[in-house]
C-alpha cells in the first residue's frame, strides 16, 4: 500500500530531531526517505539510551518508515553514490552543522546549479548571515535563544518545556514547506531552496509575547500551568488528589464559569474582573476562588459541571496516564512497526486524509540499506550529472 507521496525520493542528511521528524512525516505519507548516516555512529540519536528494547526511544519515535544508508562523504566512492542518489531525488532535508555541506561540496548554490528540479532544504539553528549563523543549536539553545524559557515556569524560575517546540516546530515548518514545493514544481518545473533558522521559528512562536513587548514595553511574566496572557486558566488540585484543568479564553466564557460552575454570579459584577485584562490583573484573586471551589469537589465532578457549562477542562496526566489514555485507545490511535528487535508501537501521523493507506514502515539498522542502494543505483551511475 503506498500513500500519496508514492514516487517521492527524499535523502536525509540528517541527525537529532527537526530533519528526522520532517522526513519520516514525508514517509508516513509515502515518499521513499534514504537516511544518509555516518558508518559506524550514525545519527546520535542512535545512542542516548536504550529504552525500546535495546533501540534509543528518540530513534524509534523519529526513523521508522526509511532506509539507512552508511556513507563517508570524505570518501570519493560513497560521494558518488550520494551523487547517484540525488541526480533521482526529488527533496534533500540537511541539519548537519554549519558549513558541513560545503565542505562536502554539498552548499546550496553547487546543489542548485546541477540538479534543478531538487527540492533543498536547510535547517539550522540561526539561519545564514547575522553574528550567530556559526553556532552549533538544540533545542534547549534555541527556546533561551529567543525567549520562549522566560515564559515557561515561574517568576525567576524560567523552565524549558518538556516537549522539544524548537525542533518539532522546525520540523512541521519543513515539511508544509516542501509539500508546497512539491506542488510548486508540478507547475515550473523547478525545484527551490528552503532555507529554516530554527530562531526563526521559535520567534514566530513567540508572536503574543513579542506584540506585547512592542506595543506595551512589558514582559509577559510566566504563570506555571496557565498563561500570561489569558485568567482564569490554570491548574487546581481537586478534593480526590488529583488536578483539575480550567480555563476561559472570553468573557463569555467567564461569565459562565462564574454562573454556572462556581454558582457565584456576583462575580459577574466586581469590576476586578470585568475583561480578560482585568482578570490577568486579578489572577491571584480568580485563582484563590476558583481553586477553593475545585478543593471542594472531586475530578469526576467538576469535569460533569464544567461540561454541562460548556466550560473546557481536563485532567492533568503524566505521560503514564497518555500511553493508556481511553480516546486514543478508542480512536485505534496505535499500529505496530518493525525494527531490527521486532514490532513495537507507535501512534499513527496525526495527519492523514480517510483515504490514504497507513504506511508501516520499518525502523533501520544503521546501514541496513547500503548495499541494496550500491547495487540499485550501480544501474544507473552512468546517468550521473
Amino acid at each position: 500500500m503506498s500513500g500519496p507521496l508514492e514516487g517521492i525520493t527524499v535523502l536525509g542528511l540528517e541527525q537529532a530531531i527537526a530533519a528526522p521528524l520532517c522526513t519520516r512525516h514525508l514517509a508516513d505519507l509515502g515518499a521513499r526517505v534514504i537516511k544518509i548516516e555516518q558508518p559506524g555512529s550514525g545519527d546520535m540519536t542512535r545512542h542516548y539510551d536504550r529504552t525500546v528494547r535495546g533501540l534509543a526511544a528518540h530513534f524509534v519515535w523519529l526513523n521508522h518508515g526509511k532506509e539507512s544508508a552508511a556513507l563517508d562523504l570524505k570518501e570519493p566512492g560513497d560521494q558518488d553514490l550520494l551523487h547517484d542518489l540525488l541526480h533521482r531525488a526529488d527533496v534533500i532535508v540537511s541539519n548537519l552543522a554549519p558549513g558541513a555541506l560545503d565542505r562536502f561540496g554539498l552548499g546550496v548554490d553547487e546543489l542548485t546549479q546541477q540538479y534543478p528540479r531538487l527540492i533543498i532544504v536547510d535547517i539550522s539553528g540561526y539561519g545564514r548571515g547575522g553574528p550567530l549563523d556559526h553556532k552549533r543549536a538544540y533545542d534547549l539553545l534555541i527556546q533561551a535563544e529567543a525567549g520562549a524559557c522566560t515564559i515557561t515556569g515561574l517568576p525567576g524560575h524560567p523552565a524549558k518545556p518538556g516537549i522539544p517546540i524548537a525542533d518539532i516546530g522546525t520540523a512541521l515548518y519543513a515539511y508544509s514547506a516542501i509539500l508546497a514545493a512539491l506542488y510548486e514544481r508540478e507547475k515550473t518545473g523547478r525545484g527551490a531552496v528552503i532555507p529554516i533558522a530554527m530562531l526563526d521559528v521559535v520567534a514566530e512562536m513567540m508572536g503574543f509575547a513579542l506584540n506585547q513587548v512592542l506595543h506595551t514595553g512589558v514582559e509577559p511574566q510566566p504563570v506555571g500551568m496557565g498563561s500570561p496572557m489569558v485568567a482564569p486558566y490554570g491548574a487546581y488540585p481537586t478534593a480526590d488528589g488529583l488536578t483539575a484543568v480550567l480555563g476561559t479564553t472570553s468573557d463569555r466564557e467567564w461569565r459562565r464559569l462564574a454562573t454556572d460552575l462556581l454558582d457565584r454570579p456576583d462575580l459577574t459584577e466586581d469590576p476586578r474582573f470585568a475583561h480578560n485584562d482585568d482578570r490577568v490583573r486579578a489572577r491571584t484573586d480568580l485563582d484563590e476562588i476558583v481553586g477553593a471551589w475545585c478543593a471542594q469537589r472531586t475530578l469526576a465532578e467538576i469535569q460533569k459541571i464544567a461540561d454541562a457549562a460548556g466550560i473546557g477542562n481536563a485532567r492533568l496526566n503524566g505521560v503514564r496516564d497518555l500511553a493508556n489514555h481511553p480516546q486514543l485507545a478508542g480512536r485505534g490511535r496505535w499500529r505496530d512497526i518493525d525494527t531490527p528487535v521486532g514490532p513495537v508501537p507507535a501512534l499513527l501521523p496525526p495527519g492523514l486524509a480517510r483515504e490514504w493507506p497507513v504506511v508501516n514502515g520499518r525502523v533501520p539498522a544503521l546501514g541496513a540499506d547500503t548495499d541494496a542502494l550500491r547495487a540499485e543505483f550501480a544501474e544507473h551511475s552512468t546517468d550521473r550529472c
